[in-house]
């Protein structure tokens, strides 16, 4: 007998595999993770990459949507959801986002107010009529400001709120999600469910920055990238 489809689904748009230059995070594992948490989608939003959000949403149709984060050429990160091919890092914002839309993908702008990665706020009202979703609430901010800044700027802009764990540790899947009505997994289907999302959460503890700052290092090591 199948599964009856639930009414609400509960989505973590934002979050890292060891595709990503600073996670160390098996995709399987993941998404495993994800499950015991009871989310039923996730965005794999690797940093410049694309390859294992596509890989995991070819297996996964239903549970993943491939993406990517984009470092731009101002320094800043966007994302693009529903993406086929990647985006070069070194685009520029304004040019990520009219490729996203090309694609016919969804244009995510995650922590606009962070300092260094969202610029401390300096492109967000320039990008805000460019996008689709601003992300409101990131749980690897330590400042709960950037993160009312954010919400604050999607409300003022009237965008859809975005929301996700920024995971770059399998532990971190599933402090944030957010709950909206079932639907199918589609760049029109979601957009027009984010309307009537609820986003809850809670930071990530500080612990997890030693795990990114590790997987940099690793990085550089002989055994280098966890990947088979």
């Amino acid at each position: 007998m199948s599964q009856a489809r639930p009414s609400l689904l509960q989505v973590d748009l934002h979050l890292h595999t060891w595709d990503s230059w600073d996670c160390l995070s098996d995709p399987e594992a993941v998404l495993e993770r994800a499950r015991s948490q009871g989310l039923h989608r996730i965005a794999i939003t690797d940093h410049n990459r694309l390859e294992v959000a596509l890989e995991m949403a070819r297996a996964h149709p239903d549970r993943v949507i491939p993406g990517e984060e984009v470092k731009t050429a101002e320094g800043i990160d966007v994302i693009g959801l529903y993406l086929s091919e990647a985006i070069p890092r070194g685009t520029s914002a304004h040019e990520t986002c009219r490729r996203i839309r090309e694609q016919g993908g969804i244009v995510y702008l995650p922590h606009p107010f962070a300092a260094g990665k969202g610029g401390s706020g300096r492109f967000a009202r320039e990008l805000a009529p460019r996008v689709h979703v601003v992300e409101v609430f990131n749980a690897r901010l330590r400042s709960r400001k950037a993160n009312r800044k954010a919400l604050e700027l999607a409300r003022s802009h009237g965008k859809l709120h975005g929301a996700g764990s920024d995971a770059h540790t399998v532990g971190e899947v599933g402090n944030v999600r957010l709950r909206l009505p079932w639907h199918p997994n589609e760049p029109e289907a979601l957009l027009e469910a984010l309307a009537e999302a609820r986003v809850e959460g809670r930071r990530a503890p500080l612990h997890v920055f030693a795990a990114s700052n590790w997987a940099k290092l690793r990085r550089r090591l002989p055994f280098g990238r966890p990947r088979p």
